[in-house]
């Protein structure tokens, strides 16, 4: 009588057992495909990308800087109301410049500060969506 009440107790363990890692599985396994599903392949990020065409300007030390930029937004919808925007945006990056120094453009700081700061600008402007990040993709300061 005991050997089978003490078997009947293992066997109600190792069953729970197995229930339990396999949920913990199963759970564990759907939230690893969220999360990949949520990063972009880089087709995404293209078509709701925007090049801005290189920009000449003066620098609040006298000094020349020549940038060009590409904006990523969240959607395609954002990209083609930022494409419309491109003479705000245009001013935005060139106002901002302005009040910047070489050395406050020195090192990967300053530049990450300049992309951030457009960055905010731009969202306040943007109704379709939002900008996910700026990049710089070409720099030169004389």
């Amino acid at each position: 009588m005991k050997n089978n009440k003490l078997l009947t107790v293992m066997l109600i363990i190792l069953v729970t057992i197995t229930l339990i890692g396999v949920v913990l599985f199963v759970l564990l396994t759907q939230f690893n495909k969220q999360s990949s599903a949520l990063e972009p392949s880089i087709d995404e990020i293209l078509e709701s990308s925007v090049d801005v065409p290189e920009i000449t300007t003066n620098l609040a030390d006298g000094k020349f800087i020549r940038i060009q930029l590409t904006i990523q937004t969240d959607n395609p919808k954002a990209a083609k109301e930022l494409q419309k925007r491109d003479f705000q945006t245009n001013n935005i990056i060139i106002e901002e410049l302005s009040e910047l120094t070489e050395e406050n453009l020195k090192g990967k700081d300053g530049k990450t500060l300049l992309e951030s700061t457009i960055k905010t600008r731009l969202n306040e402007l943007m109704q379709e969506g939002e900008v996910v990040q700026v990049y710089i993709t070409s720099f030169m300061i004389q």
